[in-house]
């Protein structure tokens, strides 16, 4: 089985196009698909060469929050990848203007940002380490505090944006 990376997340929201604004508005994500009354949406991230990243489907206004990892099993959330810590800051401004942004770690090898969508959907938008550089970090759990001036400065220091 050849599978090569994760191609799209879709997601039951109580109202898809106010999900889909939500996510043009902090991550530029476009819509290519809007279903009749916007009952769906089908939205692309910014430079992705997917047809898709992310498929919204309206069940109503009347849906109850997710209880997923309290009292249900599913899903914890879904990850968005930006090329660049510079990327990184942007979005974190974005998500704190939105008042979206609830957390922000250093895991060694990726460091994310956590936000959460207007139905109080997880998602995390993460720079990538390159391979070379994670070391023992690799195989460690880590969750430290994430100063992205301090890992811009550093990355810098090795050429790295």
């Amino acid at each position: 089985m050849g599978i090569t990376r994760m191609n799209h997340a879709v997601l039951y929201v109580r109202d898809a196009r106010r999900t889909a604004d939500f996510y043009r508005r902090v991550l530029d994500f476009k819509v290519i698909i809007e279903g009749p009354g916007g009952q769906y949406m089908f939205l692309r991230a910014p430079d992705s060469g997917n047809h898709h990243d992310l498929a919204l489907f309206t069940i109503g206004a009347s849906a109850g929050d997710s209880t997923a990892g309290r009292q249900t099993v599913g899903m914890y959330h879904i990850a968005w990848e930006v090329p660049t810590l510079e990327e990184l800051a942007a979005v974190r401004d974005k998500l704190t203007a939105e008042g979206a942004l609830h957390g922000a770690s250093d895991h060694g090898a990726n460091k994310s940002l956590y936000a959460k969508d207007p139905d109080g959907l997880e998602f995390e938008v993460m720079w990538l380490v390159p391979a070379e550089h994670w070391g023992d970090e690799e195989h460690e759990a880590i969750i430290r505090p994430l100063d992205i001036a301090a890992e811009q400065r550093r990355f810098a220091a090795l050429g790295l944006r």
